[in-house]
């Protein structure tokens, strides 16, 4: 495992994206706890990405299939849905002065649900196992690779830890921006832009 891998996979995991505007707003909206569960969420939804590539998928998804437009195109619908709902004030991203109670597991399962299906519809995490990672081995992998295993854990792990700092840093703000209705609407609707932003940038992503 090449420190190249390492310093790319820390990259790649670092540069906000949906799963980091995600995270941020559950860690603002519901606290520490409710962002900690985003990341679980965010991370676990890296494991199809991985096994799709170990089972050799990635000519399927680059050759204009049926498969990659639904795929696309479901990502698109999602990731517009919840832009609107943090922009309306809904959805993802709530902010109500209060965080969850000890037990309530079913707003947890949500927020994990919502989290994994954003990381499973990500262009960026596709590209990643399909086309960038194979890069960093010194043969072409074969169907169920091992060595794409040991990768994908390494970058899941990653993910992981710089998921985990970005909830903590926006649980911090947590008070800050409940205190200040303003800043509240303004950083809300800004995270909702984003995440419709990125929605048109994959719409319009060329196969």
């Amino acid at each position: 495992m090449s420190v190249e891998f390492l310093v790319t996979s820390l990259v790649v995991a670092a540069i906000p994206g949906t799963g980091v505007v995600y995270t941020i707003s559950c860690s603002i909206g519901g606290g520490r706890r409710t962002g900690l569960f985003a990341v679980v969420g965010c991370t676990l939804g890296i494991v199809p990405h991985m096994l799709a590539a170990m089972l050799g998928l990635s000519g399927l998804m680059h050759a204009g299939s049926v498969v990659f437009e639904v795929v696309r195109w479901a990502g698109v619908a999602y990731l517009v849905y919840l832009g609107i709902s943090m922009i309306r004030e809904g959805g993802a991203l709530r902010l109500e002065g209060r965080t969850d109670q000890r037990g309530e597991a079913g707003p947890m399962r949500g927020v994990v649900r919502r989290a994994i299906l954003l990381n499973l519809l990500n262009p960026k995490l596709t590209v990643f196992f399909f086309a960038f990672l194979p890069q960093f081995l010194d043969s072409p992998p074969a169907l169920l690779d091992p060595r794409l295993v040991g990768l994908g854990a390494v970058f899941m792990l990653m993910t992981f830890g710089v998921f985990v700092v970005y909830a903590y840093a926006a649980a911090t703000l947590r008070e800050h921006l409940l205190g200040a209705p303003s800043v509240r609407r303004w950083f809300q609707r800004s995270l909702g832009t984003i995440l419709v932003g990125s929605a048109a940038r994959l719409a319009a992503t060329d196969q």
